[in-house]
This record gives structure tokens, sequence and C-alpha cells, in this order.
């Protein structure tokens, strides 16, 4: 008998739940000004929750002026501020290393702050998925193993250092750069840190470690709204998966910390926040 999918809890908040994550994607400009939205019935149906429920989530966003209803059935995002282009360059780079759990929230922060900085915005799954996948069915496993020994002890240690260099060439450019990716292991190893650190400040730049956190609740209700196909074992054995990691970790390295929860500040919010310590005075436009 398979194993039943797993339900959200804290059922009074899902539809904040809901409402959250479309605000972070409006805000990272994953959903765009102007782009019409799913009917209700077709994102309750994405979801997984009730039409109650995605209605009682527009009409946050609609509050917020997020959200727009042209007619009963139609509703439209509504950021104008999307189209504005921001530039900031620094006389010294800064390189911001966001990490997080799986559906915390760090590539959304990035998104975000790349939109509000111009600085480019890199992503381990986005640079390194496709060719993993290939080398991992090359060498007989799923293109969607992140657990096996041969993913964590041959493959894994390729992306983060190919996500690295990537980043280190564009500070050797003068450019600021943004790193998305998981980093638990790396947030957890002093020696890493500091490599990181000494590599960086010998381009003469700066480097601010970023953790992401979020709730199990609100992580989990993300994960299933992306239905990627790599995350298809942590939702059918969620609290196996709960077990494995630890919420209460932090990278150990002075760091910002960064909450996406229902009860949080908005994401751009904090952003802007994280963005204002790090570049200090020292902003050339």
């Amino acid at each position: 008998m398979p194993t039943p999918e797993p339900r959200l809890d804290r059922p009074e908040a899902l539809h904040q739940q809901v409402a959250r994550t479309i605000r972070n994607d409006i805000e990272s400009g994953a959903l765009r000004d102007g782009q019409v939205l799913d009917s209700t019935r077709e994102l309750a149906a994405q979801w997984g929750v009730s039409v109650f429920t995605i209605t009682e989530a527009m009409q946050l966003l609609a509050a917020e002026g997020l959200v727009v209803s042209k007619s009963r059935s139609k509703r439209v995002v509504n950021a104008p501020d999307q189209n504005k282009k921001n530039e900031i360059r620094l006389q010294s780079p800064r390189v911001l290393i966001v990490g997080g759990y799986a559906g915390s929230g760090k590539t959304e922060l990035g998104r975000i702050l790349a939109r509000e900085t111009g600085w480019p915005m890199l992503d381990k799954d986005t640079l390194t998925r496709p060719v993993l996948e290939a080398a991992l069915e090359l060498i007989g496993l799923s293109p969607h193993d992140r657990e096996s020994e041969q993913y964590l002890k041959l493959l894994r240690p390729r992306e983060y250092e190919a996500l690295m260099e990537a980043a280190a060439e564009n500070v050797a450019c003068g450019n600021s750069a943004i790193i998305t990716a998981p980093f638990v292991a790396e947030f957890n190893d002093s020696a890493w840190l500091e490599r990181a650190q000494s590599s960086f400040a010998d381009k003469n730049a700066s480097v601010t470690f970023v953790w992401v956190y979020c709730d199990e609740s609100s992580m989990q209700t993300y994960i299933r709204r992306r239905g990627a196909a790599r995350d298809a074992a942590k939702l059918a054995n969620w609290n196996g998966y709960l077990g494995r990691i630890d919420l209460d970790f932090r990278p150990q390295v002075p760091h910002m910390l960064i909450k996406n929860c229902v009860s949080s500040a908005p994401l751009k919010a904090q952003a802007r926040a994280l963005l204002r310590e790090v570049m200090g005075s020292e902003v050339k436009q």
C-alpha cells in the first residue's frame, strides 16, 4: 500500500502560507507584473487546498495591492516596480552566500536581492542540475538522487566547486555576487568558511553569510507546491526527512538570519534591511 501523501499542519494558517509564497514569487519576479493568475479552482488543485483557502489568500494579497481582480474569475499580478532597473556598484565587491534547507525560500531571497541590486544571482541548481543529472545517470543512479554515497562523495563537492568558481570569476571582474545553495555541510565546516572568506578577501571582496530559516509547515507548503522530482523522497516520508535535518541549525560563523515564516516580515523588507547592513554607506550608483 503506498505511503499516504503528508498533509499540511496548522490548517488555520494555510491561507497565510499560500499568500506568503505567492508574495515571494511576485517580489522575486517569478510572477510578473500583469500576469494573469490561474483560476481559484486551478490554484486550489495545485496547492492541494480548498477553494476557500485560495480565496482567503487572494484577499490578503489584494489588500496589499499585489493582486488586482479584473473580474470574478480573473486576477492579475500588480507589481509595476518590477519594471524599474536597479544597479548598485560598490568600490569593493560584496559576496552574499545564502544557505538554507530545501523549501526555505533561499532562492526567492536571492532573486529579490538580485532585483534590488542588479548583482548576478548564482543558484546551484540552475548552474549545475543538467550536468549533475546526466552524471548521475551515467553512473547508474536516478537523476533525482541527492542522498547516495556516490552523489555525496563524488558529485556534490564538484557542484559547490563550480558554484564558487563562478562567483570568484564575477568578483575578479569587480562585480558583487549573490550565491544560493543549501550550504548545510559548508556552513558547519569552519575550515570551508575560512577558505571562502580568505579567497574572496584576496580579490578585495567581503563576504556576508546568510541563513534562511523557515518553519517546517511553511517549508512543506513550498516543497509540495513546486512539485520537483528531487523532492519526491522528502514528501513520501516527511517525518523521516525532518528527522534528518536540524531546523535549529545556524552557520558556525557570524551571519545574517532571514526568517521566512508566516509570522515574519515580508522577504523583500528583510532583503532590503540585509543590503543596508551589508553596504553601509559605500554605495556608488
